[in-house]
Protein backbone atom coordinates (compact mmCIF):
# COMPACT_ATOMS: atom_id res chain seq x y z
CA UNK A 1 0.00 0.00 0.00
CA UNK A 2 1.74 3.55 -0.64
CA UNK A 3 2.24 6.38 1.91
CA UNK A 4 -1.61 8.51 2.97
CA UNK A 5 -0.70 11.03 1.27
CA UNK A 6 1.44 9.82 -1.97
CA UNK A 7 0.65 10.78 -5.09
CA UNK A 8 2.59 8.78 -8.06
CA UNK A 9 6.07 9.78 -6.66
CA UNK A 10 8.09 7.94 -4.87
CA UNK A 11 9.82 9.34 -1.73
CA UNK A 12 13.65 9.54 -1.76
CA UNK A 13 14.85 6.52 0.45
CA UNK A 14 17.36 8.65 2.59
CA UNK A 15 14.61 11.64 3.32
CA UNK A 16 12.32 8.75 3.81
CA UNK A 17 14.41 6.87 6.64
CA UNK A 18 15.03 10.82 8.18
CA UNK A 19 11.64 12.12 8.08
CA UNK A 20 10.69 9.11 9.60
CA UNK A 21 12.91 8.83 12.55
CA UNK A 22 11.93 6.51 15.60
CA UNK A 23 8.31 7.10 14.93
CA UNK A 24 7.71 3.49 14.07
CA UNK A 25 9.44 2.49 17.51
CA UNK A 26 7.83 5.14 19.45
CA UNK A 27 4.60 4.78 17.43
CA UNK A 28 3.86 1.25 18.99
CA UNK A 29 2.80 2.24 22.55
CA UNK A 30 0.27 4.78 20.72
CA UNK A 31 -1.37 1.61 19.21
CA UNK A 32 -3.88 0.62 20.98
CA UNK A 33 -5.11 4.28 21.62
CA UNK A 34 -5.07 5.03 18.20
CA UNK A 35 -7.47 2.24 17.94
CA UNK A 36 -9.55 3.35 20.79
CA UNK A 37 -10.23 6.43 18.66
CA UNK A 38 -10.77 4.89 14.97
CA UNK A 39 -13.17 3.30 16.64
CA UNK A 40 -15.24 6.16 18.36
CA UNK A 41 -14.62 7.61 14.58
CA UNK A 42 -16.64 4.48 12.88
CA UNK A 43 -18.89 4.43 15.00
CA UNK A 44 -19.63 8.29 14.96
CA UNK A 45 -19.95 7.69 11.05
CA UNK A 46 -22.05 4.79 11.53
CA UNK A 47 -24.61 7.67 13.28
CA UNK A 48 -23.92 10.06 10.68
CA UNK A 49 -24.76 7.62 7.49
CA UNK A 50 -21.46 7.90 6.45
CA UNK A 51 -21.20 4.07 6.89
CA UNK A 52 -23.59 1.21 7.42
CA UNK A 53 -24.33 -0.85 10.77
CA UNK A 54 -22.26 -3.38 9.11
CA UNK A 55 -19.12 -1.61 7.92
CA UNK A 56 -19.02 -0.55 11.59
CA UNK A 57 -18.92 -3.57 13.08
CA UNK A 58 -16.67 -5.25 10.63
CA UNK A 59 -14.01 -2.02 11.34
CA UNK A 60 -14.48 -2.54 15.00
CA UNK A 61 -13.84 -6.27 14.81
CA UNK A 62 -10.44 -5.68 12.98
CA UNK A 63 -9.50 -2.53 15.04
CA UNK A 64 -9.92 -5.11 17.63
CA UNK A 65 -7.81 -7.89 16.00
CA UNK A 66 -5.48 -5.39 16.09
CA UNK A 67 -5.12 -4.49 20.13
CA UNK A 68 -5.22 -8.26 20.34
CA UNK A 69 -2.01 -8.19 18.08
CA UNK A 70 -0.18 -5.19 19.64
CA UNK A 71 -1.11 -7.13 23.56
CA UNK A 72 0.75 -10.74 22.04
CA UNK A 73 3.27 -8.38 20.23
CA UNK A 74 2.37 -9.31 16.92
CA UNK A 75 1.52 -5.69 15.32
CA UNK A 76 4.86 -4.35 14.37
CA UNK A 77 5.13 -0.92 11.92
CA UNK A 78 7.54 -0.74 9.32
CA UNK A 79 9.12 2.47 8.12
CA UNK A 80 7.83 2.59 5.22
CA UNK A 81 4.37 2.84 6.97
CA UNK A 82 6.01 6.02 9.14
CA UNK A 83 3.63 5.45 11.73
CA UNK A 84 0.88 3.76 13.90
CA UNK A 85 -1.93 5.34 11.16
CA UNK A 86 -0.63 4.34 8.27
CA UNK A 87 -0.06 0.49 9.82
CA UNK A 88 -3.40 0.78 11.41
CA UNK A 89 -4.81 1.77 7.75
CA UNK A 90 -3.07 -0.83 6.07
CA UNK A 91 -4.98 -3.64 8.24
CA UNK A 92 -7.96 -2.60 7.92
CA UNK A 93 -7.52 -2.17 3.85
CA UNK A 94 -5.59 -5.66 3.99
CA UNK A 95 -8.56 -7.13 5.83
CA UNK A 96 -11.64 -5.16 4.79
CA UNK A 97 -10.27 -4.22 1.17
CA UNK A 98 -12.81 -1.01 0.43
CA UNK A 99 -14.57 -0.88 3.77
CA UNK A 100 -10.63 -0.13 5.05
CA UNK A 101 -10.67 2.46 2.68
CA UNK A 102 -13.59 4.50 4.50
CA UNK A 103 -12.22 4.95 7.88
CA UNK A 104 -10.31 8.30 6.93
CA UNK A 105 -13.20 9.96 6.04
CA UNK A 106 -13.57 13.36 7.85
CA UNK A 107 -10.15 13.30 9.47
CA UNK A 108 -6.40 13.78 9.23
CA UNK A 109 -3.07 12.23 10.37
CA UNK A 110 -2.54 15.17 12.27
CA UNK A 111 -6.18 14.89 15.12
CA UNK A 112 -5.37 11.43 15.05
CA UNK A 113 -2.08 11.02 16.20
CA UNK A 114 -2.82 14.18 18.61
CA UNK A 115 -5.89 11.72 19.98
CA UNK A 116 -4.12 9.07 20.41
CA UNK A 117 -1.46 11.27 22.40
CA UNK A 118 -3.62 12.56 24.57
CA UNK A 119 -5.51 9.17 25.42
CA UNK A 120 -1.87 7.68 26.21
CA UNK A 121 -0.89 10.99 28.54
CA UNK A 122 -4.36 10.52 30.34
CA UNK A 123 -3.34 6.81 31.09
CA UNK A 124 0.22 7.36 32.28
CA UNK A 125 -1.03 10.58 33.85
CA UNK A 126 -3.34 8.85 36.07
CA UNK A 127 -0.55 5.86 36.61
CA UNK A 128 1.94 8.13 37.89
CA UNK A 129 -0.28 10.00 40.14
CA UNK A 130 -1.43 7.07 41.75
CA UNK A 131 2.25 6.21 42.36
CA UNK A 132 3.04 9.73 43.64
CA UNK A 133 -0.01 8.93 46.23
CA UNK A 134 1.68 6.00 47.32
CA UNK A 135 4.97 7.45 48.08
CA UNK A 136 2.92 9.83 49.65
CA UNK A 137 1.28 7.37 51.81
CA UNK A 138 4.68 5.84 52.56
CA UNK A 139 5.91 8.65 54.27
CA UNK A 140 3.28 9.43 55.94
CA UNK A 141 3.55 6.00 57.36
CA UNK A 142 7.38 6.41 58.12
CA UNK A 143 6.47 9.54 59.94
CA UNK A 144 4.22 7.94 61.83
CA UNK A 145 6.26 4.77 62.77
CA UNK A 146 9.13 6.96 63.87
CA UNK A 147 7.22 9.71 65.64
CA UNK A 148 8.89 11.13 68.89
CA UNK A 149 12.33 10.64 67.19
CA UNK A 150 14.10 13.73 67.01
CA UNK A 151 17.01 14.49 64.90
CA UNK A 152 18.57 18.02 64.43
CA UNK A 153 17.27 20.24 61.87
CA UNK A 154 19.77 22.61 59.62
CA UNK A 155 20.59 25.35 57.98
CA UNK A 156 23.43 26.96 55.35
CA UNK A 157 24.17 22.78 55.90
CA UNK A 158 24.95 23.45 59.69
CA UNK A 159 23.23 22.60 62.50
CA UNK A 160 20.62 24.90 63.14
CA UNK A 161 17.52 24.06 65.50
CA UNK A 162 15.66 20.67 66.92
CA UNK A 163 13.62 19.01 64.21
CA UNK A 164 12.42 15.27 63.55
CA UNK A 165 11.48 12.31 61.62
CA UNK A 166 7.86 12.91 61.90
CA UNK A 167 8.50 16.63 60.66
CA UNK A 168 11.11 15.81 58.27
CA UNK A 169 9.14 12.58 56.57
CA UNK A 170 5.70 14.87 56.28
CA UNK A 171 7.64 17.77 54.63
CA UNK A 172 8.24 15.38 51.40
CA UNK A 173 5.02 14.27 51.78
CA UNK A 174 3.53 17.55 51.79
CA UNK A 175 5.36 18.54 48.49
CA UNK A 176 4.33 15.37 46.85
CA UNK A 177 0.83 16.14 47.83
CA UNK A 178 1.31 19.33 46.11
CA UNK A 179 2.71 17.36 42.90
CA UNK A 180 -0.51 15.31 42.82
CA UNK A 181 -2.35 18.73 42.57
CA UNK A 182 -0.44 19.57 39.73
CA UNK A 183 -0.69 16.46 38.11
CA UNK A 184 -4.40 16.39 38.84
CA UNK A 185 -4.53 19.43 36.54
CA UNK A 186 -2.36 18.62 33.62
CA UNK A 187 -4.88 15.89 33.63
CA UNK A 188 -7.61 18.16 33.56
CA UNK A 189 -6.21 19.57 30.53
CA UNK A 190 -5.53 16.77 28.69
CA UNK A 191 -8.82 15.67 29.00
CA UNK A 192 -9.87 16.93 25.69
CA UNK A 193 -10.66 15.32 22.30
CA UNK A 194 -9.15 16.62 19.21
CA UNK A 195 -10.13 14.09 17.28
CA UNK A 196 -12.45 16.35 14.47
CA UNK A 197 -10.24 19.28 13.72
CA UNK A 198 -8.60 16.96 11.11
CA UNK A 199 -5.12 18.98 9.99
CA UNK A 200 -6.03 22.28 12.09
CA UNK A 201 -8.81 23.68 9.80
CA UNK A 202 -11.92 20.97 10.68
CA UNK A 203 -13.58 18.93 7.91
CA UNK A 204 -16.61 20.42 4.98
CA UNK A 205 -18.74 17.52 6.45
CA UNK A 206 -20.66 17.25 9.21
CA UNK A 207 -19.60 15.38 12.05
CA UNK A 208 -20.37 14.83 15.81
CA UNK A 209 -17.25 15.24 18.00
CA UNK A 210 -19.00 14.97 21.43
CA UNK A 211 -19.99 11.71 20.65
CA UNK A 212 -16.72 10.86 19.66
CA UNK A 213 -14.95 12.94 23.05
CA UNK A 214 -17.88 10.29 25.02
CA UNK A 215 -16.92 7.24 23.20
CA UNK A 216 -13.47 7.98 24.05
CA UNK A 217 -13.67 8.67 27.79
CA UNK A 218 -12.73 12.76 27.16
CA UNK A 219 -14.46 15.48 29.62
CA UNK A 220 -14.80 17.96 26.49
CA UNK A 221 -14.06 19.02 23.09
CA UNK A 222 -11.18 21.07 22.01
CA UNK A 223 -13.21 23.33 20.01
CA UNK A 224 -11.01 25.25 17.80
CA UNK A 225 -9.41 23.61 15.74
CA UNK A 226 -6.28 25.75 14.75
CA UNK A 227 -5.82 25.73 19.06
CA UNK A 228 -6.01 21.85 18.77
CA UNK A 229 -2.60 22.29 16.59
CA UNK A 230 -1.24 25.03 18.81
CA UNK A 231 -1.56 23.03 21.87
CA UNK A 232 0.73 20.80 20.80
CA UNK A 233 3.82 21.34 22.63
CA UNK A 234 1.95 23.30 25.40
CA UNK A 235 0.02 20.43 26.94
CA UNK A 236 3.12 18.41 26.53
CA UNK A 237 5.50 21.09 28.82
CA UNK A 238 2.88 21.82 30.96
CA UNK A 239 2.80 17.74 31.23
CA UNK A 240 6.77 17.61 31.63
CA UNK A 241 6.81 21.28 33.98
CA UNK A 242 4.91 19.14 36.15
CA UNK A 243 7.09 15.51 35.90
CA UNK A 244 10.00 17.87 37.01
CA UNK A 245 8.36 18.93 39.98
CA UNK A 246 7.66 15.31 41.20
CA UNK A 247 11.20 14.84 40.45
CA UNK A 248 12.15 17.75 42.14
CA UNK A 249 10.80 16.16 45.35
CA UNK A 250 12.68 13.19 44.47
CA UNK A 251 15.80 14.89 43.88
CA UNK A 252 15.80 16.96 47.64
CA UNK A 253 14.79 13.71 49.15
CA UNK A 254 17.23 11.63 47.58
CA UNK A 255 19.84 14.35 48.89
CA UNK A 256 19.02 14.10 52.31
CA UNK A 257 19.08 10.33 52.45
CA UNK A 258 22.30 10.44 50.62
CA UNK A 259 23.86 13.00 53.42
CA UNK A 260 22.06 11.63 56.58
CA UNK A 261 23.00 8.24 55.92
CA UNK A 262 27.12 8.93 55.61
CA UNK A 263 28.79 7.26 58.42
CA UNK A 264 29.73 10.56 59.96
CA UNK A 265 25.60 11.67 60.83
CA UNK A 266 24.10 7.71 60.39
CA UNK A 267 20.60 8.34 61.05
CA UNK A 268 19.27 6.85 58.13
CA UNK A 269 20.40 3.48 56.44
CA UNK A 270 19.15 1.56 53.62
CA UNK A 271 18.57 -2.46 53.57
CA UNK A 272 21.89 -4.21 52.45
CA UNK A 273 20.28 -5.22 49.72
CA UNK A 274 20.00 -1.71 48.07
CA UNK A 275 23.53 -0.76 47.91
CA UNK A 276 26.26 -1.68 45.57
CA UNK A 277 30.03 -1.83 46.16
CA UNK A 278 33.37 -1.16 44.75
CA UNK A 279 35.37 -3.19 42.39
CA UNK A 280 38.64 -1.89 44.62
CA UNK A 281 37.10 -1.19 47.88
CA UNK A 282 35.99 -4.26 49.82
CA UNK A 283 34.30 -1.82 53.00
CA UNK A 284 32.13 -0.07 50.67
CA UNK A 285 28.21 0.24 50.61
CA UNK A 286 27.31 2.85 47.87
CA UNK A 287 24.16 4.55 47.76
CA UNK A 288 23.64 4.54 43.72
CA UNK A 289 20.09 3.79 44.12
CA UNK A 290 20.03 7.70 45.42
CA UNK A 291 22.39 9.09 43.56
CA UNK A 292 20.70 8.01 40.21
CA UNK A 293 17.15 9.50 41.74
CA UNK A 294 18.80 12.32 42.61
CA UNK A 295 20.87 13.07 38.96
CA UNK A 296 17.27 11.56 37.14
CA UNK A 297 15.37 15.14 37.78
CA UNK A 298 18.03 16.75 36.00
CA UNK A 299 17.62 14.52 32.78
CA UNK A 300 14.28 15.19 33.05
CA UNK A 301 14.98 18.77 32.68
CA UNK A 302 17.09 17.98 29.42
CA UNK A 303 13.91 16.54 28.10
CA UNK A 304 11.84 19.39 28.90
CA UNK A 305 14.44 21.42 27.35
CA UNK A 306 14.19 20.02 24.28
CA UNK A 307 10.41 20.49 23.91
CA UNK A 308 10.72 24.06 24.78
CA UNK A 309 12.89 24.97 22.50
CA UNK A 310 11.43 22.73 19.51
CA UNK A 311 8.20 24.11 20.33
CA UNK A 312 8.81 27.84 19.80
CA UNK A 313 8.63 29.97 17.03
CA UNK A 314 6.61 27.95 15.19
CA UNK A 315 3.64 29.37 13.31
CA UNK A 316 0.05 27.80 13.67
CA UNK A 317 -0.60 24.78 12.03
CA UNK A 318 1.00 22.05 11.91
CA UNK A 319 4.67 22.03 11.57
CA UNK A 320 6.88 18.85 11.41
CA UNK A 321 9.32 19.72 14.06
CA UNK A 322 6.81 18.62 16.22
CA UNK A 323 7.37 15.09 15.63
CA UNK A 324 10.63 15.42 17.78
CA UNK A 325 9.36 16.04 20.63
CA UNK A 326 7.59 12.44 20.88
CA UNK A 327 10.49 10.81 21.98
CA UNK A 328 11.53 12.96 25.28
CA UNK A 329 7.85 13.18 26.28
CA UNK A 330 7.61 9.66 26.64
CA UNK A 331 11.11 9.03 28.17
CA UNK A 332 10.02 11.60 30.56
CA UNK A 333 7.17 9.74 31.57
CA UNK A 334 8.89 6.51 32.08
CA UNK A 335 11.36 7.77 33.62
CA UNK A 336 8.95 9.06 36.40
CA UNK A 337 7.00 6.21 37.23
CA UNK A 338 10.39 4.60 37.66
CA UNK A 339 11.27 7.44 39.65
CA UNK A 340 8.24 6.73 41.69
CA UNK A 341 8.50 3.18 42.28
CA UNK A 342 12.17 3.25 43.64
CA UNK A 343 11.78 5.65 45.89
CA UNK A 344 8.71 4.34 47.28
CA UNK A 345 11.14 0.70 47.90
CA UNK A 346 13.35 2.91 49.36
CA UNK A 347 11.24 4.92 52.23
CA UNK A 348 9.91 1.33 52.85
CA UNK A 349 13.16 -0.12 53.67
CA UNK A 350 14.51 2.98 55.27
CA UNK A 351 15.01 1.96 59.15
CA UNK A 352 16.57 4.88 61.44
CA UNK A 353 19.79 5.03 64.05
CA UNK A 354 17.52 6.22 67.11
CA UNK A 355 20.92 6.35 69.11
CA UNK A 356 22.18 8.49 66.15
CA UNK A 357 19.64 10.69 66.05
CA UNK A 358 19.69 11.41 69.55
CA UNK A 359 23.24 12.06 70.34
CA UNK A 360 23.31 14.42 67.46
CA UNK A 361 20.75 16.47 69.65
CA UNK A 362 23.51 18.92 70.90
CA UNK A 363 23.25 21.75 73.08
CA UNK A 364 23.65 24.46 70.63
CA UNK A 365 20.48 23.25 68.78
CA UNK A 366 18.62 24.51 71.87
CA UNK A 367 20.20 28.67 71.61
CA UNK A 368 16.66 30.35 70.04
CA UNK A 369 14.88 28.45 72.44
CA UNK A 370 17.19 29.86 75.19
CA UNK A 371 16.60 33.39 74.01
CA UNK A 372 13.04 32.91 74.18
CA UNK A 373 12.65 31.79 77.40
CA UNK A 374 14.56 34.91 78.35
CA UNK A 375 11.65 37.16 76.28
CA UNK A 376 9.43 35.31 78.42
CA UNK A 377 11.10 36.91 81.71
CA UNK A 378 10.34 40.33 80.06
CA UNK A 379 13.99 40.68 77.99
CA UNK A 380 14.04 42.05 74.80
CA UNK A 381 14.62 39.70 72.29
CA UNK A 382 17.60 41.57 70.80
CA UNK A 383 19.49 41.35 73.95
CA UNK A 384 18.29 37.99 74.57
CA UNK A 385 19.97 36.97 71.62
CA UNK A 386 23.32 38.48 71.70
CA UNK A 387 23.05 37.20 75.71
CA UNK A 388 22.89 33.64 74.36
CA UNK A 389 25.49 34.19 71.52
CA UNK A 390 27.46 35.46 73.99
CA UNK A 391 27.20 32.27 76.21
CA UNK A 392 28.19 29.89 73.22
CA UNK A 393 31.15 31.77 72.49
CA UNK A 394 32.60 31.57 76.09
CA UNK A 395 31.02 27.62 75.70
CA UNK A 396 28.78 27.94 78.98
Amino acid sequence: MSKLWEKGVSLDKAIESFTVGKDPELDLVLVPYDCKASKAHAKMLGLKGYLTGKEVDQLSSALDQIIQRYKEGDFSILVSQEDSQTAIEEYLVDTLGEVGKKIHMARSRNDQVLTALRLYYKDELSEIKSLATALTEGLDRFAEENKGVEFPGYTHMQKAMPSSIHMWACAYADSMKDDVKSLTMVLSLVDQSPLGSAAGYGVPIDIDQQMTAEAMGFSKVQENPIYCQLSRGKFELALLQTLSQVLLTINRLASDLIQFSMAEFGYFSLPEEFYTGSSIMPQKKNPDVLELLRGSYHILLGYETQVKTLTSNLISGYNRDIQLSKEPVMRSINLAKDCLGISAAVISGLSINKDKCLAAMTSELYATEKAYEMVKGGIPFREAYRKVAESLRKGD
